[in-house]
């Protein structure tokens, strides 16, 4: 069995070349570790230890051995807690072996990347936890840090959640800016229809009950209810017809996520699951 089969399945193609290139870049931006290079000789072999600081849920183990493989020498892992799951505090989760300077050059980019992720996987855990027997699913957006985001929609994914459309290319989705250059909802819609065939699913983002119903009445696959208030949304999903999946948008936090979930939409996104998150604190230590 394949304990990082999410990940695998996750990172190929686009994504994989994404996640080397950013990789490379924290590794480029921290430049030579010119401390180690003078101290220990390219000889020098070291056992380290990573720990984790606080509670949280873990997310970015397979990270470890994509930044080693990204530097010269030889490590191995031998990884002592789960993907996906919670760890308590003081936990020791991964121990590499290899050469001094390669495990130390590697040291912060790895704990940066356990640090962000885990966060993530951790804040989206607690949103899950609240939606728990409401049918509702809980959904990222595309709020993520530049150049991040596919490791944070991952993050997404190991904490219990889902991902909304990972980039422009996903889906179709009309935004407030593109109803009103365009003019109205149906334009937009015929627009979408006329370019593309077959037409991908078409997400329409509606502030307004008049919008869900020329929105419905263009067959849209999903209406988004953005920044309504309860009482508009209650009278806008009475209105979407089953067929026809519902998303509720704007302002979710941890305070409102069960109010807005005993509306029974589909689906609920919030972009705090990625901007808001605080990082996890982690540790490496070399044992002597």
């Amino acid at each position: 069995m394949n304990e990082f089969a999410t990940f695998d399945g996750f990172f190929q193609g686009k994504a994989l070349d994404f996640l080397h290139r950013i990789i490379d870049l924290s590794l480029e931006e921290d430049g030579k570790d010119l401390t180690s290079n003078a101290v220990f000789s390219p000889e020098n072999t070291a056992k380290a230890i990573i720990l984790v600081k606080q509670d949280c849920c873990i997310a970015g183990l397979p990270l470890i051995i994509q930044v080693l493989d990204r530097i010269p020498g030889k490590a191995a892992v031998t990884f002592m807690a789960a993907e996906g799951f919670s760890v308590r505090s003081g936990k020791r989760i991964a121990l590499i072996q290899g050469g001094t300077r390669k495990i130390l050059k590697a040291e912060r980019v790895i704990l940066n990347f356990l640090s962000r992720l885990s966060g993530i996987a951790t804040l989206t855990q607690k949103f899950c936890r609240m939606l728990e027997g409401s049918g509702v699913r809980i959904l990222d957006t595309r709020k993520t840090s530049p150049g991040l985001r596919y490791p944070e929609k991952y993050a997404v994914l190991m904490g219990g959640g889902r991902n909304h459309r990972l980039n422009l290319e996903s889906m179709l989705m009309l935004k407030d800016n593109h109803i009103d250059q365009c003019g109205s909802i149906p334009e937009a819609v015929l627009a979408l229809k006329r370019a593309y065939s077959p037409c991908p699913s078409i997400v329409v983002e509606c502030r307004s009950v008049s919008d869900v119903r020329e929105a419905v009445g263009a067959r849209v696959q999903r209406i988004m209810l953005d920044n309504m208030n309860i009482e508009e949304m209650r009278d806008a999903l009475k209105i979407i017809p089953g067929h026809i999946d519902s998303e509720i948008s704007g302002r979710v936090d941890l305070d409102n996520i069960e109010t807005l979930a005993s509306l029974k939409p589909t689906f609920i996104s919030s972009g705090a699951l990625t901007h808001s998150a605080r990082p996890a604190d982690f540790s490496m230590k070399i044992e002597v």
